[in-house]
């Protein structure tokens, strides 16, 4: 592959919502930097971390369940040796002390100090509750918590990571929440009528994560694809672990696998589908930033270059949300 020379100056920035936080179009989802997408050894991780800093992709999504916390000792590590302005944000709520019937105040508020340790910094940029129960959601506590911690200083601000459209718009509902983390890919639109103007008009902002429904919108995966057993496609293939609308976007590899097929004669030709797939996600108005994982330089530069790329055309998206809601959505499995 031929290298993509890539310069912060060209990474196009964008507001999270009212938080007034600067996000990069483009950000990186760390979940590979813990190991859970096949293992990853320090040198690569931070040639990641370097790569992305030189991309000026600055926006930063992790997590403390992501390698059990690997991945953030893995970004702090590397940001005290190559301190600069990023914008760093976690998750919380996951962990097997807090999920699925453990949120306590002093456990959540353990949980997000070891955060801290980890990464290596007195206070986090914006903490998100990380896909919890939705009764925990609907709840009041939780969130009287999180005021709690904004107050004390433990985090400047606070959003959420959801699974479903209704688990969004709940989220709403709370007048200090700066953000929402949905998945949001050619593989799963149903946000875009509802939910995203919803955000907007509540001046929340939109992570837009799984952008790639976990490889699949990078066109190089067969049905004989094979993943490392500490790959979440390998143990959450068929939501053994956790959500099955995670892994692939709840479609399985077989049947994700023959979508691509089909979506190869909608997209055009000449760009990689990775860099349209990214594009068709920053062409949302409402979204804050992308968060793109990558487990090699060469994927870091790749998804940045889809931020210059021009949006694509309304008779393109009109011919993906046909084919979203034609021959995809009824293969999705879980809740949306």
């Amino acid at each position: 592959m031929d290298t993509i020379d890539c310069t912060p100056s060209v990474m196009e920035k964008r507001l999270l919502g009212k938080s007034g936080l600067v996000t990069s179009a483009i950000g990186l989802g760390c979940w590979q930097l813990g190991g859970d997408f096949g293992p990853v050894d320090n040198v690569r991780a931070f040639s990641v971390l370097a790569a992305a800093d030189k991309c000026g992709v600055h926006f930063w999504d992790t997590a403390d369940v992501y390698g059990s916390g690997l991945s953030e000792s893995r970004m702090g590590a590397w940001q005290r040796q190559n301190p600069g302005t990023r914008v760093i944000v976690s998750k919380v709520g996951r962990n097997s002390e807090l999920h699925p019937s453990g949120h306590q105040y002093d456990r959540m508020r353990r949980s997000i100090e070891g955060t801290l340790e980890r990464l290596q910094v007195s206070s986090l940029d914006l903490v998100q509750l990380h896909c919890i129960p939705f009764e925990v959601l609907k709840g009041d506590q939780v969130w009287r918590w999180l005021e709690d911690f904004r107050s004390e200083g433990l985090i400047k601000h606070y959003g959420a990571s959801v699974e479903t459209v209704e688990e969004g718009l709940e989220c709403l509902k709370r007048p200090n929440l700066a953000s929402l983390q949905i998945i949001l890919n050619i593989f799963r639109q149903d946000a875009v009528d509802e939910l995203l103007p919803a955000a907007a008009e509540a001046g929340v902002g939109i992570i837009a994560r799984l952008p790639l429904a976990s490889g699949l919108l990078t066109g190089k995966f067969t049905e004989q694809t094979h993943f490392d057993r500490s790959d979440h496609r390998h143990f959450n293939a068929d939501g053994q672990a956790f959500n099955v609308g995670e892994t692939f976007s709840g479609l399985g590899l077989e049947n994700g696998v023959a979508l691509v097929e089909k979506l190869k004669a909608i997209l055009p030709s000449g760009v990689p589908m990775s860099q349209l797939a990214l594009r068709w996600v920053l062409d949302h108005p409402q979204v804050s930033s992308v968060i793109a994982g990558a487990s090699s330089v060469e994927q870091v530069q790749q998804n940045a270059a889809a931020a210059v790329l021009p949006p694509l055309s309304k008779e393109l998206h009109q011919q993906l949300r046909d084919f979203y809601f034609n021959d995809v959505r009824p293969l999705v499995r879980g809740s949306i």
